[in-house]
């Protein structure tokens, strides 16, 4: 399957709900437990669409099969949340996201892009390092990529493996 990326419609909110559900197994079946109400919110995923910060990657008939939410957090593009169904992972979906977030970023003028993630956990840290991302002491964060963290943790997210920031310098 080749990766097709492309902006979200408003049409397809809930297959986006109904993607991170699925994706959210993944870390479940590895012993991580999700805080309740994890899931993004419909509100959430409405205005990234209208505001086209809402990417998704599509199958052969067009449906949605994985997504990336973007926000703008210290002058960075932030990679709110990336998400692929289990059933279309391993094909290099991730992968494509994260570079059309890349591009994304880079249209708008912004010089790097950030993330928060589990450190160790193979689809988070490890991916995100082959995909030229490098780890940002807490001390080093910006005050909302901060916050941001400091939520996570009182959300519980650090419980069983540990988190990180990560960042991604970007070139026009």
């Amino acid at each position: 399957m080749s990766a097709r990326i492309r902006f979200a419609r408003p049409d397809e909110l809930a297959d986006l709900v109904a993607i991170e559900t699925a994706a959210e197994r993944l870390f479940v079946d590895l012993g991580i437990e999700l805080p309740e109400g994890s899931v993004t919110e419909a509100w959430v995923f409405e205005e990234a669409c209208l505001e086209q910060r809402l990417l998704v990657a599509v199958d052969d008939g067009d449906r949605p099969v994985g997504f990336a939410l973007l926000e703008i957090v210290d002058g960075d593009v932030y990679l709110d949340e990336v998400d692929v169904h289990p059933d279309f992972g391993r094909r290099g979906l991730g992968a494509a996201l994260v570079r059309a977030s890349c591009d994304w970023a880079v249209t708008h003028g912004h010089a790097a892009i950030a993330l928060t993630t589990w450190r160790d956990v193979p689809w988070n840290g490890p991916f995100y390092r082959r995909l030229g991302f490098v780890e940002v002491p807490d001390a080093a964060l910006g005050p909302e990529l901060a916050a941001i963290r400091r939520a996570e943790e009182r959300r519980g997210l650090g419980r069983q493996y540990a988190r990180c920031a990560m960042r991604r310098e970007l070139r026009p």
